[in-house]
């Protein structure tokens, strides 16, 4: 166990209230018939995968332990509880002597591993506890995870639409020229990203995606987590500063529309000088006299002269990660020009630029024109940083749009994803539930018309089966206390929960527990449970690489199969048929 001192909730409105009236009512009457202190097992799942798919990402595992940690009502608490209408009549003592010393000492939780794929039915962590605090936490641990793993899903179907399933990761560090094959250095390249699941475009960098959504995002607390949880999901970068500091992962942004629109004229930026870096000299240069001669020699007489302006004073200011928004007034005969006149003056003076970014129009279309530009700019003036240029997009961006870009062809190596990202768009809520499963080491059952929402009850193991190829074939739910738990190598029969003639038998060639301690009550956060943003962005990584390409289609994505063992089967429905009513016709 940790012997660190229990961080809290990164938000501090995370904590005892932040709860569901009614499951202060309940633990008020649990205690009072004195019930809180029975022994019970909950456990948390979804009944169904986020928006068509086939997989969900578990997150948010962090900051539940970090409320498990820190739980204790304050005495303001206590006293607002008390002088509530719906709890003002109940006794001093449930709030003097249940609520002021109530913790998670006697709190055990087991979880999967946070960023892990997950699956319908298969409980993303179980609770065992006394009922009355084990009731008490259900609203908290269900926010702390619904949203964040429903946000680091969204995130990480995009990373895979926008990648694509053909992109070599490696690819485009060396211009075009340099590779065997490659084309003329007098030819410029007009390539294109074939159809999906035609052959792949090997001179292309796999592009990344940037979240872009505070502004967008269901507030401020809504804006955060979506900037930490898409990380996980594969998101290279926020333009979230606040996150970025608190979380240290990268930030990017570079201006707005609106900057463009500020300058007016040449007149704005005469002067400006930036220090020359080539072969070493640190001497000040006037960068638009450079700019200028560029401008002759290419004859764009016609570009606006205030975007023109307002690329020089943006390069004068940071000539190391120059990247322009080119879409203010005319993309292709304006913006695009002058960031090329632009660059072209950078790089005389030892600068390499970043690239550019499109919010508007054809992205398909207007990527590749740029993109071919680029390469004529490559060639003409034997420049190698113009095939390593960025074109970033933006504008409302989801996953259906990275698709179709990707059946169209562009030239896109980086995307800026916002709205559609942080408020998944195509679905609001995972709809995780949190249910009672055992109590008094009695298995409970809920049972309903709804088949999908018949509880399948009493503790259970969950473990991942997988396959002579590598990855998982199904997973596997066992009642906790049956002798014959799956192993390597041994023949297992899998049912489906409700439907005996769909059955399997796998022999697996590894076994994986998929659950482990991750929280001992007064012991608090088991060792080695508290993973930083960068492995389980890693860990999320591994699985996508290592998981049946069927399961990651967009359209008609595979079945993951969630299985329960035999005797689990015979019990559910034994208890099913004893707990339902017998009608009587008359």
């Amino acid at each position: 166990m940790t012997d660190d001192v229990p961080q809290p909730p990164t938000n501090n409105l995370v904590g005892p209230l932040l709860t569901d009236l009614y499951q202060l009512t309940m633990c008020y009457a649990y205690w009072k018939t004195g019930q809180h202190r029975r022994p019970a097992h909950f456990e948390l799942f979804f009944r169904k995968n986020p928006f068509g798919g086939s997989y969900t990402l578990f997150a948010g595992l962090d900051e539940v332990l970090k409320f498990l940690s820190t739980f204790r009502f304050t005495a303001d608490d206590i006293e607002y509880l008390r002088n509530t209408v719906q709890l003002g009549h109940c006794e001093p003592e449930f709030f003097d002597e249940y609520l002021a010393n109530l913790d998670c000492s006697e709190v055990t939780v087991h979880s999967m591993k946070e960023g892990s794929m997950a699956f319908p039915r298969v409980p993303l962590m179980t609770v065992t506890a006394p009922l009355g605090i084990g009731n008490l936490i259900e609203t908290t641990l269900l926010t702390l995870v619904n949203y964040p793993s429903l946000v680091a899903t969204n995130a990480c179907r995009m990373v895979v639409a926008a990648r694509g399933q053909f992109w070599e990761e490696t690819a485009g560090a060396n211009p075009p020229r340099a590779r065997a094959g490659a084309m003329s250095p007098k030819t410029p390249r007009k390539s294109i990203q074939l159809t999906e699941g035609g052959p792949a475009d090997f001179t292309r960098k796999k592009p990344k995606c940037v979240e872009f959504g505070l502004r967008r995002a269901q507030g401020p607390d809504g804006g955060f987590s979506a900037s930490k949880y898409s990380h996980i999901g594969g998101f290279h970068a926020t333009s979230n500063v606040l996150a970025g500091k608190i979380l240290n992962v990268p930030i990017a942004g570079t201006h707005a529309h609106s900057f463009v629109q500020s300058y007016t004229s040449l007149g704005l930026v005469e002067g400006l000088k930036v220090k020359k870096i080539e072969g070493g000299s640190d001497e000040l240069v006037e960068l638009l006299p450079l700019v200028m001669q560029y401008r002759k020699e290419l004859g764009w007489h016609e570009t606006n002269e205030g975007e023109l302006a307002a690329f020089v004073g943006y390069a004068s200011s940071f000539p190391n990660v120059f990247l322009c928004l080119i879409d203010t007034y005319d993309t292709l005969q304006s913006g695009l020009r002058n960031f090329i006149l632009v660059s072209l003056a950078l790089d005389d003076l030892g600068y390499t630029p970043r690239g550019i970014r499109l919010d508007s129009g054809d992205l398909s279309y207007l990527s590749l024109e740029c993109e071919y530009t680029f390469h004529e700019m490559a060639d003409r003036f034997d420049r190698h940083f113009f095939y390593d240029l960025d074109i970033v997009a933006s504008n409302d961006i989801n996953e259906s749009i990275l698709h179709s870009l990707n059946k169209q062809g562009h030239g896109i190596t980086m995307f800026g994803i916002g709205t559609n990202l942080v408020t998944c768009q195509s679905q609001p809520a995972l709809g995780c539930v949190y249910k009672l499963v055992e109590i008094d080491g009695e298995p409970r059952i809920k049972l309903s018309n709804d088949m999908e929402k018949v509880l399948i009850p009493g503790r259970k193991v969950a473990y991942r089966l997988f396959g002579e190829a590598g990855w998982p074939l199904l997973d596997l739910l066992v009642g906790s206390n049956e002798e014959d738990q799956p192993k390597v190598g041994q023949r297992t029969l899998c049912l489906h929960p409700f439907m005996e003639q769909k059955r399997v038998a796998v022999v697996p060639k590894r076994v994986v527990n998929l659950h482990s301690l991750v929280f001992d009550g007064k012991n608090g956060v088991a060792a080695g449970q508290q993973s930083t943003l960068g492995d389980t962005r890693q860990f999320v990584n591994d699985q996508i690489n290592h998981t049946r390409p069927d399961l990651l289609r967009y359209v008609n994505p595979g079945e993951y199969k969630v299985s329960v063992s035999e005797k689990t089967f015979r019990f559910l429905h034994q208890l099913w048929q004893t707990e339902t009513p017998v009608r009587e016709l008359r």
